[in-house]
Formats: structure tokens, sequence, C-alpha cells
């Protein structure tokens, strides 16, 4: 037998456990549901033994697995409780948080220096991405991400919603013909999101059913990018209200018509729940929540 320390395998039979999931535990490791099970797979094969049964329920443990998983759990808790001790022994502490480019640049970068102000001892990095992230993986330890709450495996925490709005520069509107309903809003190009498919949904929403090339005009991946191009004058676009509240009260940006899109999605703050939090991340946590609390009032 090998005397090397299955250490990675016996993570995921300990994260399979805990969560009676393939695809929870992968998410917890940051890695995908078909590496764990390869884990799996592996440590069952050096055992001899399986060690879950899948049912309808999920995964469930066989009489060899419910033997070593408390062990195993209590020991990786320890690991976890330890090395969240050596990372407390330093005084100063950097906080890894993972949010969308349009997210960091509208709303939360501009008020990141009074939770400097308050906490000089933690440094925030922030990392804009519109990608999927791995929290192990990528060493980040919060997420901000727009969504409706359902995160499996994760802690999450809501922020605050959001709304859609029609907006375009003062320039543009000036020279087109006036906007009084929705559907004066297709005499004018419309700048769309990348599945070009919030114009569409918003006339819908507000009695068109049949919107003539509402999803037609250029297309952004990212919100940062269609308010920019609005700004130029290139087309009417639909901003949640959260990203285009600094452009308007700058005048850079106006409403093009006062019909806002409420949705059932919400800014959601989400973190792994499986590993001790960090003191920064408890103190960001609450100042986010003060922030978002003061946004949405």
């Amino acid at each position: 037998m090998s005397a090397v320390l299955p250490l990675l395998a016996l993570r995921a039979f300990t994260e399979i456990g805990r969560h009676g999931s393939v695809k929870r535990a992968a998410g917890v490791m940051g890695v995908t549901p078909g590496a764990v099970s390869q884990q799996l797979k592996q440590l069952e094969e050096r055992i001899g033994a399986p060690l879950f049964i899948r049912t309808r329920q999920g995964m469930q443990l066989t009489e060899a697995g419910e033997q070593v998983y408390p062990a195993l759990l209590q020991a990786f808790e320890q690991i976890e409780r330890s090395l969240g001790s050596l990372e407390a022994r330093n005084a100063r502490q950097t906080l890894t948080v993972s949010t969308t480019p349009s997210f960091a640049a509208s709303w939360l970068v501009p008020r990141l220096g009074r939770f400097t102000e308050r906490h000089p001892d933690i440094d925030v990095r922030v990392e804009a991405s519109s990608d999927l992230i791995h929290f192990q993986r990528d060493r980040v330890d919060v997420a901000i991400r727009h969504g409706l709450g359902d995160y499996p495996g994760l802690a999450c925490q809501r922020l605050m919603a959001s709304v859609l709005v029609p907006v375009a520069s003062p320039a543009l509107l000036a020279q087109g013909p006036p906007i009084r309903e929705p559907a004066d809003c297709l005499a004018f190009p419309l700048l769309q999101n990348s599945n070009r498919a919030d114009w569409v949904l918003w006339l819908k929403a507000l009695g068109i059913n049949e919107p003539a090339h509402a999803d037609r005009g250029p297309a952004f991946n990212d919100e940062l990018l269609l308010i920019r191009a609005a700004e130029a004058g290139q087309g009417l676009a639909l901003i949640r209200d959260v990203h285009a509240r600094a452009e308007i009260d700058a005048g850079r940006l106006v409403l093009a018509l006062d019909q806002p899109w409420p949705s059932d999605f919400a800014y959601y703050l989400v973190w792994p729940s499986s590993v001790q939090e960090k003191p920064a991340m408890t103190l960001f946590r609450e100042w986010l929540a003060q922030e978002a609390s003061c946004g949405e009032g």
C-alpha cells in the first residue's frame, strides 16, 4: 500500500458525507463534480470497499463509510480551526472579494474607502470578473453575485434588490422623438445585454407582446460596457438602477421613461459554508449589510 496519505481524496469523502451530494462537495472544494467523483473512486479502490450508496435522496454512507466519517470530519474541522488560528496571528489581514466589473465599478469601489477607514488593518482585494469562480482554487474569501439566492453548498446573505431602468444620454433623447410610453423606445437604437433578452422581456412585461426588433443592436456582456455605450449616445440601455445611479446623478445619463422593471433577483454575498469565517470576513459582511441597507433606503 502506498505510504502517501491521499488528503484530497479524504477531503472529497468528508465533504460528500457532510453535504450528501457530489455536486455540493465540488462547490465547497472549488473543483468539478467529476474531479470529486474521481477522488472518491480512487479512495474506494485503495481501501477495497464502497463508501457511499447513491439513492434518490443523495449519497448515503455505507457501513464502512459510517465507521470512519466522524473521525475524518473532526480532523478536517480541526485543520480548518488551526489554519484560522494561524491567519489570526497576523495583525493585518487580507480579504479577497470577487464580483462583476459593473458592480465593482459602480457600487462597491466607491464605498470601499469607508470600510478601510473603519478597519485600517484589513486589506481588501477586489477581483472583478464575470467568470464562475472556485473559492479554494482562486483563493477567494467571498463573492457578490446577482441571482435568486440559490447557491448549493454555500452560505449566502441577501444585500439588496435592483430594478432595470431605461436610460440614454441627454443628447440622444434631445435628437429623437419624445418617449411617452414603452413602445416609443423602439424608435431608438437599443443596446443589448449578452443574451439579447432584457428589452424583449421588459416590453412584454409592459404590455407589448410582439416588440419588433427589440432584440437587435450592439450587445455587451457587462453592464459597465452598456453604460459607456449609452453615455456615448449609441442607443437606449436597460441598466440596473444600482449601476446607473452615479451616471444619472451626474447628468451623463437620464431616464428615458420612468418605468422600472422589478424582478425577483437580488445581490447576494456568498461564501463557503464549511470554512471557518475569518474575523475580517465578519466585519466585512456587517459593513456591507449596512451599506446595502442605506442604498435601498
